[in-house]
């Protein structure tokens, strides 16, 4: 098996920048953020890295003639990566906000009014966060779709690992969707109903790819 070339530093850190293990301890506390949404933006991310990685392996001689291709899926993981890494975070800060906005004043009419505004700003922006998360789920199966055919197949499992990985940023963002839209108002909800209406057809298409690396792995 050849090497990955051009491949950034490792490190074991995750969300923030802090190592994992701290990482997975603030999600099993008792604590606001991180949570589910946050996990989401990550399984993206980690989906895109799968990617990212096979792509790698996908840079010896024989696989010359693909090289133009493998170059700009290697680019396109590695960005979209980074994007669901600063929306993990912006889930978090998202979420933080959405709890500090109802623990505001609302003992006068102008508090409540206030209160009212800032629960509506904070419950608008935590359902934006995993709508983005979808779109890079979303982008993250085509990059995969297109690396099968022409990616190393001693490395094929990880295209497989990819779209699950970018199946579950999918399906737990629609989560997330679906709980902060019941409390806005009915035009500013329906501006999700598209992005909701996606999560079928992505469902539908990592499993497909699941099942495509599956029947390359048996060598059918």
């Amino acid at each position: 098996m050849s090497q990955p070339t051009q491949s950034p530093q490792h490190t074991a850190t995750g969300l923030g920048g802090s190592p994992i293990g701290d990482y997975l301890g603030e999600l099993a506390a008792k604590v606001p953020a991180p949570g589910g949404g946050a996990v989401a933006a990550l399984h993206a991310a980690q989906g895109a890295a799968l990617v990212a990685m096979v792509a790698r392996y996908t840079t010896r001689a024989k696989d010359a003639e693909h090289r133009p291709v493998i170059d700009r899926i290697i680019e396109s993981a590695d960005t979209a990566r980074h994007r669901a890494l600063a929306l993990a975070d912006a889930d978090a800060d998202a979420f933080t906000a959405v709890g500090a906005a109802y623990k505001l004043p609302k003992g006068t009419d102008s508090e409540a009014a206030a209160r009212s505004a800032a629960i509506h700003d904070a419950l608008l922006e935590a359902a934006r966060v995993p709508a983005a998360v979808i779109d890079e789920a979303d982008g993250i199966l085509t990059l995969a779709a297109e690396l099968l055919p022409i990616g190393n197949p001693n490395v094929v499992t990880d295209i497989g690992a990819a779209a699950a990985a970018a199946r579950a940023a999918a399906v737990t963002s629609q989560l997330n969707i679906e709980i902060n839209v019941v409390s806005l108002p009915d035009e500013q909800a329906a501006a999700f109903t598209e992005v909701l209406a996606r999560i079928q057809e992505i469902t539908a298409r990592a499993d497909s790819l699941h099942q495509e690396v599956l029947h390359a792995v048996r060598g059918g």
